[in-house]
């Protein structure tokens, strides 16, 4: 890494001015930069854990996989997020396999799991960092696995819609039907029935690998 990455990593990690020379050494002469393509894996549960990740920018997404084989996505990342699951291996209590996968180009600084898990037993700051991200992480999954329990689909779909507009900062979306059931762990099917519905109510058109937003109002009124 130059000393842009490193100037980065010191401003996005709060623990940075608390750790000993030592370790800021260790963080300096280990962390890396990597770069992901599009629909590449950062980690997923039949490798072995990779480290911790820094965005630079990009965006990623953590999700589940069901044993029928469906996905569901927890939650996405964007620049300056830490990816902490991606290191699940240091946690004991963490029993499940999350996936994580570039949804766009993205550069983030990579953390190895083996220097992670040193300064998360020995710097009290970083245990507390740890702790307060692994909360926020859990309480965004838990929020989905509520949404896929006892929301209804049109509401679920119609939040993701909006959500990912508000995201690429456009109307006009670039993006499957199988790809948008994958985030919501539903079948390519009943997608495309509800994006029909939405059509008849005037509140998407849908084209070939992709939709727009044409009332917003609408939509909205679903969520």
């Amino acid at each position: 890494m130059d000393k842009k990455d490193l100037d980065f990593l010191r401003e996005v990690l709060p623990f940075w001015e608390k750790l000993e020379p030592s370790q800021q050494k260790l963080l300096e002469d280990n962390a890396a930069l990597k770069t992901y393509e599009a629909g590449e894996s950062l980690h997923s549960g039949d490798m072995d854990c990779s480290g911790l990740f820094v965005l630079q920018n990009g965006r990623i997404r953590v999700f589940m996989i069901s044993d029928s084989g469906k996905e569901v996505t927890l939650y996405r990342l964007l620049e300056r997020d830490v990816c902490l699951f991606s290191a699940s291996c240091i946690f004991n209590n963490i029993t499940f396999t999350l996936n994580v996968e570039a949804e766009t180009k993205t550069q983030a600084i990579l953390i190895p799991t083996a220097v992670f898990e040193k300064l998360n037993k020995n710097s009290l700051p970083v245990s507390d960092f740890v702790n307060k991200i692994m909360a926020a992480r859990m309480s965004d999954a838990m929020w989905v696995m509520e949404q896929v329990l006892f929301s209804s689909f049109d509401r679920r779909l119609a939040m993701f819609l909006l959500d990912q507009a508000n995201l690429v900062g456009s109307d006009t979306l670039i993006i499957t039907h199988e790809a948008i059931a994958n985030h919501l762990g539903s079948a390519r099917e009943v997608v495309t029935r509800m994006l029909k519905y939405f059509a008849e109510e005037g509140m998407v058109q849908v084209h070939r690998g992709g939709l727009v937003i044409t009332d917003r109002k609408k939509l909205s009124a679903l969520v």
